[in-house]
């Protein structure tokens, strides 16, 4: 079972910087997709960033420019260094990763997605 661990979260005045982790139990080379979300509303999570289409980097909208991903495969972990916060960056923040495989029985492809438990970040005006 894949587990993902998030860190780094806290309170932060806009303007500032603060960088979370994402440990997971596997090298986050091996899935198809893995990075960052943010709940957003209530009904849906929105992308932050993530590494996916054969290790490309990509962004939300909101946060480009601002935040950068990495990943160090020696520490299972996924990076996420977040600069210039808005207080409407305010969230919580998800690690989330992808795998797709293929189902022989059922001959499709299968896709499972993987979710950490959040990390809150607050930025203060």
């Amino acid at each position: 079972q894949v587990q993902l661990v998030e860190s780094g979260g806290g309170s932060v005045q806009a303007g500032g910087s603060v960088t979370l982790s994402c440990v997971a139990s596997e090298s986050p080379f091996s899935f198809e997709a893995i990075g960052w979300y943010r709940q957003g509303s209530a009904t849906q999570r929105e992308l932050v960033a993530e590494f996916s289409d054969g290790g490309r980097e990509k962004y939300g909208n909101s946060v480009k420019g601002r935040f950068i991903i990495s990943r160090d495969h020696a520490k299972n972990t996924v990076y996420l260094q977040m600069s210039s916060l808005k207080p409407e960056d305010t969230d919580v923040y998800y690690c989330y990763a992808k795998r797709s495989f293929y189902n022989m029985v059922m001959e499709r492809v299968d896709r499972t997605e993987y979710w950490g438990k959040g990390t809150l970040v607050t930025v203060s005006s």
